[in-house]
Parts: C-alpha cells; sequence; structure tokens
C-alpha cells in the first residue's frame, strides 16, 4: 500500500512537470514557427531563432554549418539538400525521445499498480485466515478488519494506476502534437535552404554571364 501511495504521488509529479514542459515548448516552438515564417534565409533565421535556443535554433545551425561544410562543392545542392535533410531527420528524432522522456514510468504504473494492489489483497486475505485459524473463531468480527485492509489495496491499486493510464495517453497527444511542430520546422528550414542555394546558383550563373560578356 505505501509503494502505491508512493507510485501516486510520482504519476501526479510527472504529469504537473510535463505539462509545464510541455506548454512552454509548443510556445517556443509556435514562436520559432513564426519566425522562420517571416524569414528569407537562413543567417536571419539564424538570429531569429536565437533567443530561444532551442530545437528550430540547432536546425538552423546544423543546416548552415552543413553548408558551410559543401562550399567546396557547389555545384552537388542535391546532396546538400540530402545531407541537410538527415541532419535535420536526426535532430527530430533526439527531440522526440526527450519528449517521451518521464513518460515510460507512467505506463510501467499504470501496467503494474493493478497487479500490485491484487497481490496485496490476496495476502491480506491470507493473514486474514491465518488470524482466524490462530484465534479459533470463525466470528465476522475477527476476519472483517483483515478482509478490509486487503480490499483496500485493491482500491489503491486502481487509484494509482487509472490516472497514470490516463495521464500517459494525454501527454502522448501532447507530445505527438509538438513533435508535428518539430517537423514543420523541419519543413521551413529545408526551405530557407533551398532559398540560399537557389540564389547561390543564379548569382554564380550572372557572374559567368559577365564574365563571358566581358570577354567579348
Amino acid at each position: 500500500m505505501t509503494l502505491l501511495a508512493a507510485a501516486s504521488v510520482v504519476t501526479w509529479t510527472i504529469f504537473i512537470a510535463k505539462t509545464m514542459e510541455l506548454v512552454r515548448l509548443r510556445t517556443q516552438l509556435k514562436k520559432s514557427e513564426t519566425a522562420l515564417e517571416d524569414t528569407d534565409t537562413l543567417h536571419l533565421g539564424e538570429e531569429w531563432t536565437r533567443d530561444g535556443a532551442g530545437i528550430a535554433h540547432a536546425m538552423v545551425l546544423a543546416a548552415e554549418a552543413e553548408r558551410r561544410r559543401s562550399e567546396d562543392i557547389p555545384a552537388d545542392r542535391d546532396g546538400i539538400k540530402e545531407r541537410i535533410v538527415l541532419h535535420l531527420e536526426r535532430l527530430e528524432a533526439a527531440e522526440g525521445r526527450r519528449l517521451m522522456r518521464g513518460t515510460g514510468v507512467l505506463a510501467t504504473i499504470g501496467a503494474t499498480s493493478p497487479f500490485i494492489g491484487l497481490f496485496g489483497t490476496v495476502w491480506g486475505i491470507m493473514s486474514s485466515f491465518t488470524g482466524i485459524a490462530a484465534a479459533h473463531a470463525t466470528s465476522l468480527a475477527v476476519v472483517a478488519p483483515g478482509i478490509a485492509e486487503a480490499l483496500l489495496a485493491t482500491a489503491l491499486g486502481l487509484v494509482a494506476a487509472i490516472p497514470a493510464v490516463v495521464i500517459y495517453n494525454h501527454l502522448a497527444r501532447q507530445t505527438a502534437a509538438c513533435r508535428a511542430c518539430v517537423a514543420d520546422l523541419t519543413s521551413l528550414v529545408m526551405r530557407l535552404v533551398s532559398r540560399d542555394l537557389a540564389r547561390a546558383a543564379l548569382a554564380a550563373n550572372a557572374n559567368v554571364v559577365r564574365f563571358m560578356a566581358a570577354a567579348e
């Protein structure tokens, strides 16, 4: 029964902590999404997401770093995009794992608490019958307290399990919404990458045309 009470406390502690974390994160993701929607280049995106210093800023930095490493192969635009996408997918997966951190405890509590309560009930009833044998009496007054305490263990198991399952499902939905926002950020960063690469290609073509015109 003490274990079940502790599990209930852990459940509500995780619920409060994760709810606050997800609310802050969704607010931050919405701000970052708006910033990336309004900007035209990766450089500006890095500046506008710098205050949040969250997943959006990490994605922009990763895209910029890969583009700098590929400056010696500017013609390989498709390869640059592919490498950036692979890096962003890794960041997105890591963020998803971070968001789910702590919720596994809720699943464990929800799955095991009823059985722990049932075990307590069986143990209590066995103790009651042992008491009956020791007292050599079959009066209801002798067995009622032990049986009532045993049934209380089952009730505590349900009290611990039901909120854990409900809260786990709630947090799973909230986490899925945050992961969808992170996926939207990935698309926005790749849109900025595509724009920057297209501008670089146009600038290179314009330089070639001017050079050919000057040569003629």
